[in-house]
Formats: C-alpha cells, sequence, structure tokens
C-alpha cells in the first residue's frame, strides 16, 4: 500500500483517530496529575468525563463531513451501513459515558473514560472495515478495552469472576474468528470482504471445502458476541457482576459489532442467484441461522421468566432481543440490497439500543443508595417515591415488550414483516416463533410494571439519591425511542437507504 492508500485509509477514519488519540491522551497524561499521596483529586472524574464527551462531539462533527462511496477497494469503506451504525454508536456512546459519570471513582475516572473512547473507536472501524483485518482490528479493539473496564470500576470478587469469565470466553472466541478469517484467507487468497464473500455464494464442497469450514468458525466467533445460544451462558454472571453501565454496554455494543460484522460478510451485493436455491450451501446456512434465531429466542425467554436480579432478567431479554435481530439477517440473508431483512435489522438494532440503555440508566437513576436497584422486589413503590423514575421505566419495558407507542413495538412489526416478505418456509416458521416468544416476553416486561406501582414499598419510602447525569441519560433514551416510533416512516425510509 503506497502513501496516497494510507492518507486516503486516515482520513475516512478520522473520527475514530480523534477517539483513540484522546483515550491515548488520558492514559497517558492521568498518572501525572495524581497527587503524590497517590490519590486523586476530588471531582476530577468529571474533568476526564467533559473530555470524554467533547471527544464524542468533536468525532461526531468529524463524521459529518464524511462522503458516502459506493464502493473501495483499501480496508475501509465508508457507506450507508457505516455512517449510520458510526453515528448511532457516537450518539449512544455518550450516553453510555453519562450513565457510567458517578458510577466510576476518581482514581480510575481516566482510564475509563480511555476505555470508553476506545470501545467506541472499535465499534466504527467494525462498522466501516471493508477487510478482514480492520474488521478483527474493530472487534478486538472493542474487546480487549472491555476486560478492563470490567474489573476497573468495582473490584470486587464479583466484578473479578465477571471478568475472568467473560475474558476466558472472549478469549476463546476470538480465537476462532481468527481461525475462520485465516481459512477464508487460505482458500480465496484474499482479505477482501468482497471477494470472500462473492467466493462463499460459489462455493461447493468439492471446490472450497476450507471456505466452507470457516463459516462455522466465523459463526461461533460473532455468536459469543452476539449473545446467541449456545454462546451465552456468561451473559447473566457477568452482568450481575458488572457495575450498570457495564451491564449497559455488554447489552448493546457488542451486538452492534457482532452483527455488523455478520452483515459485512453476507449483505454485501456480490451472491448470485443460484447461491440461495434450495440444496445450495448458502441455504443451508440460512436454515442453520433460522434454528440459532428460534433456539435463541425461547432460550432467553423461558430463563427471563425466573429471574428476580434485575440485570441477570436483563441479560436473559439480551439473549432473546439477539434472537430477533437474527431473524433479520435469516430475512435478508444473502440478498444483494438486503431489503426489507438488512433494514429491519438495522432499525431494531437503533430501538434496542435506546430503550435498553434507557432502562439501565433508570435504574441507576431511581437508586436509593450509591448502587443501582439490583432485584425485583426493590422496585416495589417506585411509583411512590419517584413518580418519573417509574414512568420511564415502565416505558422503557413496554419496548422491549414490543408493545406500542414505542421504537420496540415498530421494530418487532418490522422484523415479522420482513420475516413474511420472504416468502419461504423457514420465514414464515421463525415469523410465528417471533410471535410466540413476543408473548412469553410480554409476561416478565409487565410483571415488573405490576411490581412497581401494584405493590407497595417493603422497606421506608426513601427518594432517590440525586445523579443527573443518568436523569439526563434515561431522558435522552426515551425521547429516543418514542421519536423513533413517532418518525418511524422516515427512520425505515433511511435503513432502507442505509443498507441499499
Amino acid at each position: 500500500m503506497d502513501i496516497e492508500s494510507l492518507q486516503a485509509a486516515y482520513k475516512l477514519i478520522l473520527p475514530e483517530a480523534v477517539l483513540i488519540g484522546t483515550a491515548c491522551v488520558m492514559f497517558l497524561a492521568a498518572p501525572f496529575l495524581t497527587p503524590s499521596n497517590g490519590k486523586a483529586a476530588e471531582g476530577s472524574r468529571h474533568k476526564w468525563g467533559f473530555l470524554s464527551v467533547f471527544a464524542v462531539a468533536f468525532a461526531c462533527y468529524l463524521m459529518g463531513g464524511t462522503e458516502i462511496s459506493e464502493a473501495a477497494s483499501g480496508p475501509f469503506l465508508i457507506d450507508g451501513l457505516a455512517w449510520t451504525v458510526r453515528g448511532v454508536s457516537l450518539v449512544l456512546g455518550a450516553i453510555l459515558i453519562l450513565i457510567a459519570w458517578n458510577q466510576v471513582d476518581d482514581s480510575v475516572a481516566a482510564e475509563c473514560h480511555a476505555c470508553l473512547l476506545m470501545i467506541l473507536a472499535g465499534v466504527n472501524i467494525t462498522a466501516a472495515s471493508n477487510d478482514l483485518i480492520s474488521l478483527f482490528l474493530g472487534l478486538e479493539l472493542v474487546s480487549i478495552p472491555t476486560y478492563v473496564l470490567l474489573y476497573l470500576p468495582k473490584r470486587s470478587p464479583a466484578a473479578q469472576e465477571a471478568t475472568v469469565k467473560y475474558f476466558l470466553l472472549s478469549v476463546f472466541s476470538s480465537g476462532m474468528l481468527l481461525y475462520g478469517f485465516a481459512m477464508a484467507y487460505g482458500a480465496t487468497g484474499s482479505t477482501s470482504l468482497v471477494t470472500v464473500q462473492r467466493a462463499l455464494g460459489e462455493a461447493t464442497t468439492a471446490s472450497s471445502p476450507f471456505l466452507l469450514l470457516a463459516v462455522p468458525f466465523v459463526i461461533a466467533g460473532l455468536g459469543f458476541r452476539i449473545t446467541a445460544v449456545p454462546f451465552h451462558f456468561y451473559a447473566p454472571d457477568v452482568f450481575q457482576g458488572s457495575p450498570t453501565f457495564m451491564a449497559a454496554l455488554l447489552s448493546f455494543v457488542p451486538k452492534v459489532v457482532g452483527f455488523t460484522a455478520l452483515w459485512r460478510l453476507t449483505f454485501l451485493p456480490a451472491l448470485p442467484p443460484a447461491a440461495l436455491l434450495p440444496g445450495s450451501w448458502m441455504s443451508f446456512w440460512q436454515m442453520m441461522l433460522a434454528a440459532f434465531a428460534v433456539l435463541t429466542m425461547f432460550v432467553g425467554n423461558l430463563m427471563a421468566l425466573r429471574q428476580t436480579n434485575l440485570h441477570r432478567l436483563l441479560a436473559y431479554s439480551s439473549v432473546a432481543q439477539a434472537g430477533y435481530m437474527m431473524s433479520g439477517l435469516v430475512a435478508g440473508w444473502g440478498d444483494a440490497g438486503a431489503t426489507p431483512g438488512g433494514a429491519a435489522l438495522l432499525f431494531y438494532l437503533i430501538a434496542y439500543g435506546a430503550m435498553t440503555i434507557g432502562a439501565f440508566a433508570i435504574l441507576l437513576a431511581a437508586a436509593r443508595s450509591g448502587e443501582s436497584i439490583k432485584t425485583s422486589d426493590e422496585l416495589a413503590g417506585l411509583s411512590s417515591t419517584s413518580p418519573m423514575a417509574a414512568f420511564l421505566l415502565a416505558f422503557f419495558l413496554l419496548s422491549l415488550a414490543g408493545l406500542p407507542p414505542t421504537a420496540g413495538f415498530l421494530g418487532k412489526f418490522n422484523l415479522f414483516l420482513a420475516l413474511w416478505s420472504n416468502a419461504t418456509t423457514t420465514g414464515y416458521w421463525v415469523s410465528i416463533f417471533m410471535m410466540i416468544n413476543a408473548a412469553i416476553a410480554a409476561w416478565y416486561y409487565l410483571r415488573l410494571i405490576g411490581v412497581m406501582y401494584l405493590q407497595p414499598a417493603t422497606g421506608p419510602e426513601l427518594p432517590p439519591r440525586p445523579n443527573l447525569p443518568a436523569w439526563v441519560a434515561g431522558s435522552l433514551c426515551a425521547v429516543a425511542t418514542l421519536g423513533l416510533f413517532v418518525a418511524g416512516q422516515s427512520v425505515w425510509d433511511a435503513a432502507l437507504a442505509a443498507v441499499r
């Protein structure tokens, strides 16, 4: 690659370079700004928080000046998908910074905010990837800072257990993913995603055995990130042992990078029509993906029914939501335009990010102590002690259940229509199972709303502790969740344009 190509690639990821550069400054400057007694100045977390928000805002400004290109031969591609995912990740990343604001100690605030910026940069690099190498780089730029973030804010035995579980399983999944990428490169002789995807569409058992063998390794490696069954076992324990802002991050960010990576490998306009004929390998993997989607929905929802710890409940809810999103992949698998399956998946990813991060923000904002609300019993009487928190949390739960007037309703409706319009037996069956699971999920979401409004408080009715950043984060997510419903057609049109 010559100098001009490097400069062109650098310009495409200039917003991500700003995030990484700011994170490096934080890592390097924090030790020198710590007093000689080793204790950070009280309130220093506010300075690092403002710096993080400024870096994200500046990255948004730079991204606004990036032109959308239809084709590229380098490691990065800024198409409609990349532009949309980058914008959503930066906006929701700023909200995650607000949730983390008062959950990190002054002594580790710089490192925590730096890791958050690194993770956002990794999400955006994944979205803009046009090459197996840059794709893997983006995925690991998300994973590695996550290990640090799981341990730094709260060095308790539960946090240590969560960190070790996530680290070991994440490293194992990264190894499987890299093994799959290596086989794909060995079979095609190229790291270009377009070349690999075209080869997948034309592969046969005799001509490309290694390329076909790469598919299960890639799906397994990315399945860990999207918490698809059977790669979901870490989620409940890790969510339970993590601070609230980390549980919010884990519920959304890995799904964005996982589904974006799957998207890049399956939705490029390179598949010939014969690749999806019954009996073809791509048709076989579509049916396998449908089976994984249905299994993920049922396991997530059925396990969530018996949970009383809210972090564990939302972890299993996250598993079930991954199943819904996988149905979007089923509807658009190998479709050159990825329409409407790809657009439905993108719409639901945006809606899910707003509603799940908002739910965690309100659990933190409504807390009566330093920690967030952890069990369903603690929700009892919330409508009396904090009516606004109860209303916002109920709104987010209704959205997660897929009830109107929320973005979650439109998201599930779009996925159902995408599956039904797929006009295949697989699509029909997955859509039916999705409706059944939506009914199951409504039970445990509505049960929590009933606890807030129908059960009296078990202890003294103390008002929540002031936490302005968490309230701002929850309010912004509520506006986004309602706005996606009100402006649903406009957002849907934008999603269609992004995936074409």
